[in-house]
């Protein structure tokens, strides 16, 4: 009976970890007149209306992070970055294409750490004039070197039809389908991951 209860309890107890995982949606751009925190907070709407996560809207402008390695600069957001990054159990990266790559904030931000990131998994919105396919798809690189699991489902907006006047998000009513498929596949890949961490 003891081994039993053991099991069934480990399992139970594994089912409510997994119930409370951590999904961090990363604002990727940090530049004045960004239109990325209204896709987060999209991407975030259409999250909490499923329940099996807490999603977290998650600003790398918010935290203080020179270039990694300048000297000279105040760095006192690094901490707070770690902390933050290393409460999740996943991410969704809000991406844009600037010169056909992520951004050099997103980019700077995800050079700060490495263990934090390791052994997650994470899905990609993108937005530019071809959907930022091209920042994606340097991004997956990226992700590859720090052990982050990207899913296949990729929302790609597109500046000419998800936006008006290339600044008022209005979505087509098909991408919000398209996230709800990245998550699909992302929140099994996290509640994976989370058993070799």
């Amino acid at each position: 009976m003891g081994f039993l209860n053991k099991l069934f309890s480990s399992k139970k107890e594994e089912e409510q970890t997994m119930a409370e995982l951590n999904i961090g949606i990363i604002i990727g751009s940090t530049r004045e007149g960004r239109v990325s925190p209204q896709v987060a907070q999209w991407v975030k709407e259409i999250a909490d209306l499923r329940g099996d996560a807490n999603y977290t809207v998650i600003d790398i402008a918010d935290y203080k992070l020179p270039l990694l390695g300048e000297p000279g600069q105040d760095a006192s957001g690094a901490q707070a970055w770690s902390e933050i990054i290393a409460k999740q159990d996943g991410f969704v990266f809000i991406v844009q294409e600037y010169n056909h790559s992520i951004t050099g904030a997103l980019k700077n931000a995800l050079d700060y750490l490495r263990v934090e990131w390791n052994n997650k998994a994470a899905g990609i919105v993108s937005y530019g004039s071809v959907g930022g396919a091209r920042a994606a798809e340097h991004l997956r690189g990226i992700m590859g070197e720090l052990l982050i699991a990207d899913v296949r489902v990729h929302p790609a907006l597109s500046l000419f039809t998800d936006f008006e006047n290339g600044t008022d998000f209005k979505p087509k009513e098909v991408q919000s389908d398209s996230v709800n498929q990245m998550l699909d596949q992302l929140i099994p890949w996290s509640k994976a991951l989370y058993t070799i961490r």
